[in-house]
């Protein structure tokens, strides 16, 4: 058995190699927790994003041009919502390591703290173990009025509280730093796990968007639709956004998707729905809707505009310039024709209308547009 001097340099031993003092992390912990809700949370929004996608997979595949359009526009809305929805959990898990990070900066701070707390228990170790009159526990029955009796149990006393405080601290630090590595280790790994499995739904919703797209463009031409080299990607109805970022009456040709009629396009979904609707024309009548004008560029806007004052409207307002109003004949330009009569009601079943001012302010009945909202519901 050791001597009690023996134990006592074996305790300040103990103490000095163990040192460490604990951080507040308390607030890396909620953060860790909500994060990890977050992710959850997440999860769910991202398994939402891609149900209706997932679901268009499961039912019967789309036989109209107009489902075709549907389906492909929404696979192409679910990989918006999913990118979302991984760039939001990456932005948060970001946020998470940098919290971290300052937990352990504050950690070498805590440290360096202590290692001014552990010069005062070293000294008094030092002179301890230096005075030559300790010896077992003879200084504590030595003659004498007892102060000195009572100073060395004061500075035992100090010792070993010191011994103790600052080893509990060294087991909270450690079980936090195991704890806080644990809860980062689960984070990453879930996190990684969640962005894989969000990876591998946009690739199977891009992919389906993709193949909903050819489809479409493979009926379009088969109903004679001239979509020659680099015209396909106007008949695209998932690039209907960009469309609406060019000014009326300035949109390329790049997003203008050709009609049944030579010479005449419209933007994508617009395009499409037409298409549709002339299917059903033609079932009906024999013969496709006979088109005397479609998208109209600014420069033809404005001759129009100055050649027939009142019927035509202000250069830049026309939805003619959107690439989403037509002009028909063939008997639609007739007022209460068969061929108005059957347009007028069946067209809203493709996403067209004869606007009511078109029925008297000014009197247009060969104008029908394509209402994208109406179209968006089919």
């Amino acid at each position: 058995m050791p001597s009690p001097r023996s134990a006592r340099l074996i305790a300040v031993v103990t103490v000095m190699t163990s040192l460490a003092v604990s951080a507040p992390y308390g607030t890396a912990a909620a953060a860790l927790a909500d994060t990890t809700s977050a992710e959850g949370s997440a999860n769910a929004r991202t398994e939402a994003a891609g149900g209706s996608a997932r679901a268009g997979v499961l039912d019967k595949e789309p036989t109209t041009l107009t489902e075709l359009r549907r389906e492909a526009q929404k696979a192409y809305k679910s990989i918006e919502d999913a990118n979302r929805v991984l760039v939001a959990r990456q932005k948060k898990f970001g946020a998470v390591e940098k919290e971290l990070a300052t937990k352990l900066q504050g950690l070498q701070q805590a440290t360096a703290e202590l290692n001014k707390l552990r010069k005062p228990l070293s000294d008094l170790a030092s002179s301890l173990y230096q005075d030559p009159s300790l010896d077992g526990l003879s200084p504590f029955f030595r003659a004498g009025n007892g102060t000195e009796t009572l100073r060395r149990i004061a500075d035992l006393d100090h010792l070993v509280a010191g011994r103790n405080n600052v080893l509990g601290d060294a087991v909270k630090l450690l079980e936090r730093q195991q704890q806080l590595a644990q809860e980062a280790q689960e984070l990453r790994a879930a996190s990684l796990l969640q962005e894989a499995q969000l990876s591998a739904q946009v690739t199977a919703l891009r992919k389906r968007s993709t193949t909903l797209v050819r489809s479409l463009t493979k009926a379009l031409i088969k109903l004679g639709v001239k979509i020659g080299d680099g015209r396909a990607g106007g008949c695209d109805p998932t690039r209907i956004g960009q469309a609406e970022q060019y000014p009326n009456g300035l949109l390329p040709k790049s997003i203008l998707c050709p009609l049944p009629q030579a010479g005449e396009e419209l933007r994508a979904d617009a395009a499409i729905a037409f298409a549709d609707l002339n299917i059903a024309y033609k079932k009906r009548f024999g013969a496709s809707m006979c088109i005397s004008d479609s998208y109209r560029n600014l420069g033809e806007q404005q001759s129009i505009y100055y050649r027939r004052p009142g019927f035509a409207a202000t250069p830049g307002k026309s939805n003619h310039g959107l690439g989403l109003a037509v002009d028909l004949c063939g008997g639609v330009q007739s007022f209460r024709s068969v061929q108005f009569n059957w347009l007028e009601a069946n067209s809203k079943r493709y996403g067209w209308i004869h606007p009511d001012w078109s029925y008297h302010s000014p009197f247009e009945p060969w104008h029908w547009e394509y209402d994208p909202k109406l179209g968006a519901q089919l």
